[in-house]
């Protein structure tokens, strides 16, 4: 399968499986507003809250990625800063999820 048609293929199926997250995220969000710390807190100790959680920052950062990879490739000409750039996003990609993960189980 040609590289680009992968790419299409997971772009569009990690968007269906955010869809279901995204809602969890918003009624969750809109719950916890107007919660002090601690109640906060005790959502994230939950651990079905938190696999959840942790699951749908994966998946937004793995979108997001794919999406940004996209549009460097599309917008950036130059071959050496396009690769430059796709490496930051991966590895912010990488990064920025594995420290909420472990900032929520730390919790």
């Amino acid at each position: 399968m040609i590289s680009a048609t992968t790419k299409w293929i997971f772009l569009k199926t990690s968007s269906l499986i955010m869809v279901p997250f995204m809602v969890w995220f918003l009624l969750n969000f809109v719950a916890l507003y107007d919660k002090d710390y601690y109640e906060i807190v005790e959502f994230f100790t939950n651990q079905f809250n938190s696999i959840i959680f942790c699951a749908f920052i994966i998946i937004t950062f793995f979108y997001s990625a794919l999406s940004i990879s996209e549009i460097f490739e599309d917008y950036i000409t130059n071959e050496k800063t396009r690769k430059f750039a796709n490496l930051m996003v991966f590895l912010s990609s990488l990064i920025i999820p594995t420290i909420t993960i472990f900032t929520v189980y730390k919790l």
